[in-house]
């Protein structure tokens, strides 16, 4: 089983996103200004990329909680009358396949009748109409039923997708703050209360507001 600490490949886009935020906070971004080849600034990200586990270890709690809502979801994605079922595929089909079998056969009795045509063949249609009629509602009936206690039973809880979201960014947060962010200043002899200048955007992965952008007033209220 792998380290539940150690960075998922598939994870390596949110990791670089959140180190393209901190390498752009103002106090790291005045110590990387002094290199106007912007060397600096690559050694700094090369390091970083290095070190992603041991800076992604910082926040594995939430890391953790993130992979196991990740992989609720995906298991009941895939747990609908189980995984590789054909039952989802068949709940569908039936009422429809029924149906439409029902509506040929008693069509075709109805139109024979109303044809005058003799013999028992119109009336044996019809009643054979009626078997596929009837498979087609109950079939409808419990699909339709299905449907609805499952929309009950989620009535009230966040969707797995916004669950999902929500936790990847308390982890990306909590990357910043307690692992990008000290990494990087450890790195460069940065004390951690430097100050931030006006307007710089804060330690968040919330953008600067527009209105502090115009005022020139600081961006973490």
């Amino acid at each position: 089983m792998a380290d539940p600490s150690r960075l998922r490949p598939d994870d390596r886009a949110d990791f670089e996103a959140v180190l393209h935020h901190a390498l752009g906070t103002a106090d790291i971004r005045g110590a990387l200004g002094a290199g106007p080849t912007g060397r600096a600034a690559a050694h700094l990200r090369a390091h970083a990329l290095a070190h992603a586990d041991d800076i992604a270890a910082a926040a594995e709690r939430p890391y953790r909680s993130y992979l196991a809502v990740r992989r609720a979801a995906r298991q009941e994605a895939r747990s609908l009358f189980g995984a590789g079922s054909p039952l989802p595929a068949l709940a569908v089909l039936t009422p429809l396949v029924a149906g439409t079998s029902a509506v040929a056969l008693l069509l075709t009795g109805a139109l024979l009748h109303v044809a005058g045509a003799l013999g028992p063949l119109p009336g044996s249609l019809i009643a054979a109409g009626g078997t596929p009629a009837l498979v087609a509602a109950v079939t409808g009936l419990v699909t339709l039923g299905a449907v609805l206690r499952t929309a009950l039973r989620r009535r009230g809880v966040l969707p797995a997708a916004d669950q999902v979201e929500h936790a990847r960014l308390v982890w990306r947060q909590e990357l910043l703050d307690r692992g990008m962010l000290p990494h990087l200043r450890r790195h460069l002899g940065l004390h951690p209360g430097t100050a931030i200048t006006p307007c710089s955007p804060p330690d968040t992965l919330t953008p600067c507001p527009a209105r502090a952008r115009e005022d020139r007033t600081p961006c973490s209220d």
